[in-house]
């Protein structure tokens, strides 16, 4: 099992605001569904808050949720109050699932300073939003780098972008 990262950022690594995306890319969400199809998806318990009640959670995929909260359920998720918990719970995972760190910014702090992350998905979206909530800063250094594609503005998606692989 590989442990995972996807993450949608603008040019400041912005990635949220009042809990709440700040952007419309239907071509990235899709990204974003068929990557974490049938694979494990480990979120923190505001960000599993902030997707609609109707989509959570997420079809397809077991939920693994991260909070302080002991007290917290959540319907068909898993809880735990550690990333280390999640690790020792799913490593070695069996079943040839990966499991992919989806946000929020807390949540991406913990799991790369862990320093646990093989590899990360990440969408550059071309502007600058006032964002509340950030990608935590890292050194690329030593990640090998791959353009999977670009989209520019159209119809459906006001804002271009590109998905970045990043593998150590």
């Amino acid at each position: 099992m590989k442990i995972k990262l996807i993450v949608a950022m603008d040019k400041n690594r912005g990635i949220g605001k009042n809990n709440d995306l700040m952007w419309h890319l239907p071509s990235d969400m899709r990204f974003f569904k068929e990557t974490t199809l049938n694979q494990i998806v480990v979120m923190g318990r505001k960000n599993f808050e902030s997707i609609p009640e109707k989509f959570r959670p997420l079809p397809n995929r077991e939920n693994v949720i991260l909070t302080r909260n002991n007290a917290f359920t959540a319907e068909n998720c898993q809880v735990f109050h550690s990333f280390r918990e999640v690790i020792l719970n799913y490593k070695p995972d069996r079943t040839g699932r990966d499991l992919f760190v989806i946000g929020g910014g807390q949540i991406y702090k913990e799991a790369l300073d862990l320093d646990v992350i093989d590899e990360m998905y990440i969408t550059h979206v071309d502007h600058v939003f006032d964002a509340d909530t950030f990608f935590p800063e890292i050194n690329l250094n030593n990640w090998k780098v791959e353009s999977l594609f670009k989209k520019d503005i159209d119809d459906k998606n006001e804002f271009a972008f590109e998905v970045k692989r990043y593998v150590r």
